[in-house]
Order: structure tokens, then C-alpha cells, then sequence
């Protein structure tokens, strides 16, 4: 018999423990009202005849006070309820002392592997993880309610960033970077006036990036729509100052072609400063600054040609790449781009396909750019379309005083998750105890997320003057309280959700994606989305739904559960759980019925939602990758692309790794030749049939084959 402790680890039974604490409550009573050993010994047999796989810890010490109960020892039930009631309170003392030893000695593997975008060797880096851990630990102990962090530690629910929630700060937003470049804004206590070029505009957005993104702990997004404005401003200064210089020596169509090369040059080197800027400064949480840039060419915008310049360069950049430290260019991990595909830019024959064609090699190569599908996003939000959160959360349209849709300087309170399949593992295939259960849990992660929405109630906009006075989502007064934006929608709170693919499979018996299981499986999507919109209806927050691309909790549910319940065929078993509403990975689909059949759930998860499609290395087939492209803006909201491409670890080369003439894996770069240091990915033409086998071919042509 195994015992689930109050961490979620697990021990195997030890009936001596139960022995040992009664016998210490023993002494703290009368001797007419203790137990002799033969008694002691009956509960702990009691409680070892149980025969069950596994116990909560709990639940072992209520088995013994209901036995004490019933043997008419009344007091010595009193003296073991006190003894209980010490030990918690020496479990609720500093708990941090292991896990910062273990950070400090580099030994904490668990952090290492939590975020890949921190190094733990980093003495900066170590400093915010330190701070994380008393955050965590303080909040587990005092600051969460003892049955939300029970709840958490058995993974009922997850209370996302812990290790933050002890500062008055946020998760996610929408940067107002529109009206910090018009308005100015203030940093550091100077004030950094309206840019009067396309290039110093960078640089202020840079500087913005890295002072939000040290005051919160999520992710942020700029609409680089609002740099189009200052290139022309660059263009006009360009052209005067030339001709100024030229006088009547050089006709206009000379003179326009010499402002175009110059504004070319403006734009290189503005866009240059916007990505090494971000990728080489370091925030006070230790990593880059968790940015998006979103890419979006709206037809109405005074200044798209400009913006189609600004957006051109950045897709171009980022397909070249940034030079490690050996002189190879690698993919950044920041900034996220988001590429917004509308009627005139997805390859139908618009004036901006030539953007998109870029946009096409830059995902096979390097990934990026996620695209969202214009069209299909006015449809789920009243005719806007705007930038997901760094999160990959979305806002609901809310509109100001004005009547006018408002997205940019908004926010995201937090979030918690739910775990569905651990429900479904509870309510053993009975529909009406899994929905008895389903609604308790939702009662859980509600007060959840009403403590994270409390811990914000009584945040003054000084804590953090680039968010609340100086434009990044306010302009406060000074002292002013930031309460009134948690209300009304002006930002949002969310409720994740993980492993819809296996909770359906326990409740059907069938994959979501087959008959019998896609009813269930909307069913539970409409009842969380009900769950919200109840929540906002009653106390006037924004709660959201939020498809939340956590791919670590994924695992986290899952080795909690496996613990608890054992390993259950195609739901333990795996090792992980599947994301939100995703299809499991196993199930042979292609990206189009994918795409196709997870759209129904991004309608209905309209507070985050995106659709990842795993694909080989297409450099060399473009065309087929053009053609998803197409397919996502008539069909999907939200999808990206995680390509399988090469990656030398030694030396950080991310081009093709070549087979020599011994045959042997090699690295054109720095020629290492061990396999196990290298990324090497299955090399095809695109070809989305069945594979075949050509035995005509020769020798050396068949090894080849067998290594890709």
C-alpha cells in the first residue's frame, strides 16, 4: 500500500508511524484513558487492512481518530488531534532552506528544466529564483487558503507562478505602445519625449520592453503598427535634408530613389536595434524579455505601406537569424512573432503576398511566425482582430467611454487550471458523479482565482509607474489605486484547462475526435465556458477561458495522478497529458483534419486558444507549406508550426546536418560527428502519402535512406 504525502510524493505504508503516534498521545493523558499496546496495535492493523492501493496521508490519521472515538477514548482522541495539529505547524515552518542550497549548488535539476529561457547558473538568475522560492513557499504556507494549496499539491488544480504571487504584480498585457511614442512616456524618473525617427522609436520600445517586463511576470505584446507613423517621419526628414543638399541638380524620381535607399537603411538598423536589443538585455527576472511583436497589416491603416516595410525586414531578420557566440546564426527565442494573415496577404493572389512568401520561409526555417487568420478572428470577437497576450491569451472586446473597441493597455490577473482527467479518473465512467465532481473542482479553482484577483485589490499604480502612470496600460496619478481596471472586462482572469483528449477517452471511452467522444467533449468545453461567464456575471471580473499552451504542467497533472491512481492505459501511461483541447499526438491525423477539428474549440476558448501543427523540415517544399497557410486563414483562428529542423549543440549551428561519404552524421560547421550531440531530423520532400521502398536502389543509397 502506497501513502500520498501532503507534497504529492509517495511512500510506501509504514503502519509504525501510526503505532509511534499514539503512543505519544498516550503520554499526554491520564492512565485510565490510555490505550495498552494490543489496542494500539488493533488500529494500526485497522488501517493496514484497508488493502487499498493508495491513501492520503489524511485519510490515515481520520482512520485513527474515529477508532480512538469508538473505543471510548475521548481524550486520548483530544491528545492525538493536538499532536496532529504541532506537526502541521512544524510542516508550516520555512520550508525554502533545501530547495535554495540545492539552486546555489546548481543541483536543482526541477528548476533547471522549469523555464529554458533562465539559466540557473547565472548569479541574476539565481536571484529571482531564489526570491520565487520564498514566494513559493510563503504562499503554499500562509498567503493560499490550506485546502487551495492541498488542491494544488494534489493536482486538482494548478495555481500558476506561485513563486511571483507575494509581489503586487501581474501576469500578461497588451503594451499602450501607441500612446507611449505619441505621448512620451517617464522611465526611471526621466522623461522620454515623442521620437522624432523611425530608428529612436526602436530604441524607446526597446527601453519600454525591458522596464514592463521587469514589473511583471508574463509575457507582453507591441503592435508594430504603431512604428509605420515614425518611418514616414524619417522618410519626410530624409527627403527634405536631401534636397536641401541637391538643390535643382537632381530630379524628383533621383531624389526619391536616394530617400528610399537612405529609408532602407533606417529600416535595417531600426529593426536590427528592435531584436539584438531584446535578445542581449537581461530584466530583473533573469532572461529576455518575454516579448511578441505583433504583425499585422490592417487595410485601413494610413501608414500600411510603411508598415509593410518595417514588417518585411523584421520577417527577413529573423529568417537570417543572430550569431551566437562561435559566429553561427541560431534562432533567438525572442521576440515571439505573431503574423496576422488577412485578404490581401494569404496567397490569393493579395498586393502582400510577397510578405507572406517570406513569412513562409522564415517558419520553415526558423519557426516563427505564428499566424492568426484575419478573417476567422472577426468572427469569434465582434469584428477585431489584436494581439494575443505573451501568454497566448486573448482579451474579450471591451469598449471605453467613446464607444471605441480598446485592446492595447489591458491586462491578465492571472491563472489556474483545472485538471479534467483527473475528474474523469474520480468519477470512475459515471457520467453524473463526473459532473458532480467537475462542478466541486470548479468551485476550487474559483476561489483560486479569487485570491489571485484579492492579491491585486490594494495595488497602488506606484509599484510599478511604467505600467500604471506612464502609459504601458495606465496613466494614474500618483498613490492611485489600479482596483477599477480589475472590473468591467478591462482585463481579464483565467481559467486553464488540461488533457480534454484523455478526460473524454475515461468518460467514452473513445478519442474526442470520434463520434460519441466530440459530444462529450463540447459538452465540457460549454460547461467551463459557462462556469465563466456565471463568475463574471456575478462579481463583474473578466473571467476567460484560456486554452493555455502549459507544457510543463501537462507532464506536472500527470505524474501527480499516475501517483495517486496508478497507470491507466492510454491516460498515466504516457507520461504526460495532452494540452487544452489538443488531438493526442498518437493519433495519426493530418494537419488539415487537425486544424480543421480543433477550430470548434478555439470558438468556444475565446480567453487563449492555439493549434500546433508538428512538421517535418519543409525548406525544400515550400509549396506545401504555403498550402496550410492558406488553409488556416480560411479555416483557424490561431496555429503554429513547430518544425522539426537540425541543430548542432555544439556549436550551435541550426542548418542542415550533412551525412558524410563514411556515412556518419556530420556538422558543416564545427564537424562534429557525435550523433548524440546533434538534433538530426528525418529528411523528406514534403510528400504527405504513404512511404515507400525502392529496392533498385544501391548500396550506399539504401544506408543513406535507413540513417534519414
Amino acid at each position: 500500500m502506497k501513502v500520498i504525502k501532503r507534497d504529492g510524493s509517495t511512500v510506501d505504508f509504514d503502519r509504525s508511524k501510526i503505532v509511534r503516534a499514539v503512543q505519544k498521545a498516550n503520554i499526554a493523558v491520564d492512565e485510565d484513558e490510555r490505550m495498552d499496546q494490543d489496542q494500539i496495535e488493533s488500529i494500526a492493523d485497522q488501517v493496514s487492512d484497508q488493502h487499498r492501493k493508495r491513501l492520503l496521508v489524511e485519510d490515515i490519521q481520520d482512520m485513527v481518530e474515529k477508532a480512538l472515538m469508538e473505543a471510548g477514548k475521548y481524550e486520548l482522541a483530544k491528545a492525538y488531534i493536538i499532536y496532529r495539529y504541532t506537526r502541521a505547524l512544524v510542516r508550516k515552518q520555512n520550508t525554502t532552506d533545501e530547495s535554495i542550497l540545492s539552486l546555489l549548488l546548481n543541483e536543482n535539476e526541477e528548476l533547471a528544466a522549469e523555464n529554458s529561457n533562465k539559466n540557473t547558473m547565472i548569479a541574476a538568475t539565481q536571484r529571482d529564483y531564489i526570491a520565487g522560492e520564498v514566494s513559493r513557499d510563503l504562499t503554499r504556507r500562509i498567503l493560499l487558503p490550506e485546502h487551495i494549496s492541498k488542491a494544488h499539491d494534489q493536482g486538482l488544480l494548478h495555481f500558476h507562478d506561485a513563486d511571483y504571487f507575494i509581489q503586487p504584480i501581474f501576469n500578461c498585457c497588451l503594451i499602450n505602445i501607441g500612446d507611449m511614442l505619441d505621448n512620451g512616456t517617464v522611465m526611471n524618473g526621466k522623461l522620454i519625449e515623442s521620437p522624432k525617427s523611425f530608428q529612436v522609436a526602436c530604441t524607446v520600445v526597446t527601453q519600454i520592453i525591458a522596464c514592463v517586463a521587469s514589473n511583471q511576470y508574463g509575457g507582453q505584446s507591441v503592435d508594430l503598427c504603431h512604428l509605420g507613423k515614425y518611418l514616414r517621419r524619417s522618410r519626410e526628414k530624409f527627403r527634405k535634408r536631401m534636397a536641401e543638399q541637391c538643390g535643382e541638380s537632381v530630379d524628383d524620381a533621383t531624389l526619391d530613389k536616394l530617400v528610399q535607399v537612405r529609408l532602407q537603411d533606417e529600416v535595417k538598423n531600426g529593426v536590427q536595434t528592435l531584436q539584438y536589443q531584446i535578445n542581449t538585455l537581461m530584466t530583473t527576472n533573469g532572461q529576455s524579455p518575454f516579448v511578441t511583436l505583433f504583425l499585422n497589416l490592417r487595410k485601413d491603416d494610413p501608414y500600411i505601406e510603411e508598415n509593410a516595410m518595417i514588417i518585411e525586414e523584421v520577417l527577413r531578420q529573423r529568417l537570417e537569424g543572430i550569431k551566437n557566440e562561435k559566429g553561427v546564426f541560431i534562432t533567438p527565442a525572442f521576440p515571439k512573432l505573431v503574423y496576422v494573415l488577412d485578404e490581401h496577404n494569404c496567397l490569393q493572389g493579395g498586393k502582400y503576398d510577397y510578405i507572406t512568401e517570406l513569412a513562409v520561409k522564415c517558419s520553415a526555417k526558423r519557426m516563427y511566425p505564428d499566424y492568426i487568420s484575419a478573417k476567422k478572428m472577426r468572427e469569434n470577437y465582434e469584428g477585431n482582430v489584436f494581439s494575443p497576450m505573451g501568454c497566448r491569451s486573448f482579451l474579450s472586446p471591451w469598449k471605453d467611454e467613446n464607444g471605441a473597441y480598446k485592446f492595447e493597455g489591458r491586462f491578465n490577473q492571472g491563472v489556474v487550471s483545472i485538471n479534467l482527467p483527473q475528474i474523469g479518473i474520480l468519477a470512475k465512467g459515471d457520467e453524473e458523479a463526473f459532473w458532480k465532481i467537475f462542478d466541486e473542482h470548479l468551485d476550487l479553482c474559483y476561489e483560486a482565482l479569487m485570491c489571485r484577483h484579492n492579491a491585486l485589490k490594494n495595488v497602488k499604480s506606484d509599484s510599478s509607474p511604467i505600467h500604471w502612470q506612464y502609459g504601458a496600460i495606465a496613466r494614474l496619478p500618483k498613490g492611485a489605486p489600479i482596483e477599477p481596471l480589475l472590473y468591467g472586462g478591462y482585463s481579464s482572469i483565467s481559467l486553464g484547462y488540461i488533457g480534454l483528449y484523455e478526460v473524454t477517452k475515461l468518460m467514452t471511452g473513445v478519442s474526442h475526435t470520434q463520434p460519441g467522444g466530440t459530444e462529450f467533449a463540447i459538452k465540457v468545453m460549454k460547461r467551463l465556458q459557462k462556469a465563466c461567464d456565471d463568475w463574471k456575471a456575478e462579481t463583474n471580473i473578466g473571467f476567460a477561458l484560456y486554452g493555455t499552451p502549459a507544457e510543463s504542467l501537462c507532464y506536472r497533472f500527470a505524474r501527480i495522478d499516475k501517483e495517486r491512481f496508478g497507470t491507466i492505459p492510454d491516460v498515466t501511461d504516457k507520461g504526460y497529458y495532452t494540452n487544452s483541447y489538443h488531438v493526442d499526438v498518437r493519433e495519426h491525423i493530418d494537419v488539415f483534419d487537425k486544424f480543421n477539428f480543433e477550430s470548434q474549440f478555439q470558438k468556444i476558448s475565446t480567453g487563449g486558444c492555439i493549434s500546433y501543427a508538428e512538421i517535418p523540415n519543409m525548406r525544400h517544399n515550400l509549396q506545401a507549406l504555403k498550402d496550410v497557410i492558406r488553409f488556416i486563414y480560411d479555416n483557424i483562428q490561431y496555429a503554429e508550426f513547430n518544425t522539426k529542423s537540425d541543430y548542432c549543440q555544439v556549436c550551435g549551428y541550426d542548418g542542415e546536418i550533412i551525412i558524410n561519404d563514411d556515412l556518419e552524421w556530420e556538422c558543416p560547421s564545427c564537424h562534429n560527428k557525435d550523433k548524440s550531440k546533434m538534433n538530426v531530423t528525418r529528411r523528406t520532400c514534403g510528400y504527405l502519402g504513404e512511404n515507400f521502398w525502392n529496392e533498385g536502389k544501391t548500396k550506399e543509397i539504401k544506408s543513406r535512406v535507413l540513417h534519414l
